[in-house]
């Protein structure tokens, strides 16, 4: 019989609490993209607009997550996520405040910077705040829990801000119910009581600054799977044009602008629930390589379809094999990395994630407006399956990743 055990980092109560304030302050984030992205395009109509969301976003998370991942390492990282998180919710209030007086939308930005700042000094501290919380042996359960809470979040998150837009023809009650959830992660990290068993005491100088790129580079798995991620992502992302689609292609309007934003974190949960019954990954590299070729398939497929039901399932496609990856990765990152470095690892990590996320939404806003929604969505979806065959002539072990089972073993 066997012992694998699918909730086992769900019976451990910090988890829990962890988790619990996750999802609600995630489900808050994505209403609120939706809403960001929705009035923006609504008074604008412009698709450069929706790009300079994702970099004003970006930047803080590239010019802070070193220094932010080096005290994640010397200090407690549970206070980090509770000072950020204060002012996470008050840029969300903000938000609420220039929605309802219909401010500048200079403003809007400059209160989305300010976010991307409490996001940058928050991220590699919450990252490495789970090793505070479950033992090596469960970092796989954990990752795909993690992976799960956050996709739960953000299929929920997005459908309930298209309707809710939809329903009060206004994207004031999204910012106000994201400030809320903010408070109730607040208020779950206050309750933990794991505390941070190890601090770098290394002096803050330039070199332990970068230490964590340097232990990336040298570890050529890591370097491999997360730049993998880095350009797929940052090529293959339609979600920042979304809008687009959903208003002037097919024509859904902002009920079917969440649908779709929901859909791949739909694809995503189910894969997730799969992943967490079944016994970690035996040839995880291979696993890789394929959910990111068909990505980038599903990706074109999305780019040229004229059909809401087809576009959503190219979208669900997405977020499942996507979330391969996403386990993959994040297992590596913890189980690879000494607890006195997960901050400065986590920081490197989330540089790339946010190069291919927000960066990527700048790129995706750029060439649509340059030439059109369209040919952004599919030359990016072509450009992730390129990024999938230089990945393997560049670092050929990653096909050789076998069991994540035996990781933890390690």
């Amino acid at each position: 019989m066997s012992s694998h055990d699918p909730f086992a980092a769900l019976r451990l109560r910090d988890f829990r609490l962890y988790s619990i304030g996750g999802l609600l302050a995630i489900i808050g984030q994505q209403m609120q993209s939706v809403a960001v992205g929705w009035e923006l395009y609504e008074r604008t109509g412009s698709a450069m607009a929706l790009g300079w969301v994702g970099l004003v976003q970006a930047l803080p998370v590239l010019l802070l997550a070193l220094p932010a991942g080096q005290l994640a390492d010397r200090f407690d990282r549970r206070r980090i996520v509770i000072v950020a998180q204060v002012f996470m919710s008050l840029c969300s209030a903000g938000l609420a405040l220039l929605s309802y007086y219909k401010g500048s939308i200079t403003l809007l930005y400059a209160l989305l910077l300010m976010w991307g700042i409490a996001k940058a000094f928050t991220w590699p501290a919450r990252a490495a705040m789970i090793s505070q919380l479950v033992p090596l042996n469960l970092f796989t359960n954990a990752a795909t829990w993690n992976s799960t809470v956050f996709q739960t979040g953000a299929i929920s998150g997005p459908a309930l801000g298209g309707l809710i837009i939809a329903y009060y023809n206004s994207a004031l009650p999204v910012y106000i119910i994201d400030a809320i959830f903010g408070i109730a992660r607040l208020i779950s990290v206050l309750l933990i009581k794991s505390k941070q068993n190890s601090y770098s005491k290394e002096p803050m100088t330039l070199n332990s600054l970068v230490a964590g790129f340097d232990f990336v580079w040298k570890t050529k798995i890591i370097l491999a799977t997360i730049s993998l991620d880095l350009f797929a992502v940052l090529l293959g992302g339609a979600t920042t044009l979304l809008p687009i689609f959903a208003k002037d292609i097919l024509q859904v309007g902002p009920s079917g602008l969440g649908w779709l934003r929901a859909a791949p974190s739909i694809g995503a949960v189910l894969m997730a629930f799969i992943l967490v019954y079944l016994p970690p990954l035996k040839q995880a590299g291979k696993a890789l390589l394929w959910s990111v070729i068909i990505f980038g398939l599903a990706t074109i497929v999305f780019g040229f379809s004229k059909s809401f039901l087809l576009s959503f399932s190219m979208l669900f496609i997405a977020g499942a094999v996507d979330n391969i990856s996403v386990v993959v990765r994040q297992t590596l990152v913890q189980v690879l990395t000494p607890d006195e470095m997960r901050g400065r690892v986590s920081a490197v990590n989330s540089i790339f994630i946010t190069s291919s996320n927000e960066i990527g939404g700048f790129e995706s806003g750029l060439v649509a407006a340059f030439f059109s929604p369209i040919i952004s969505v599919v030359s990016g979806g072509i450009g992730t399956i390129l990024v999938v065959i230089a990945t393997i002539l560049i670092w050929p072990e990653v096909k050789q990743i076998g069991s994540l089972q035996e990781l933890n073993k390690q």
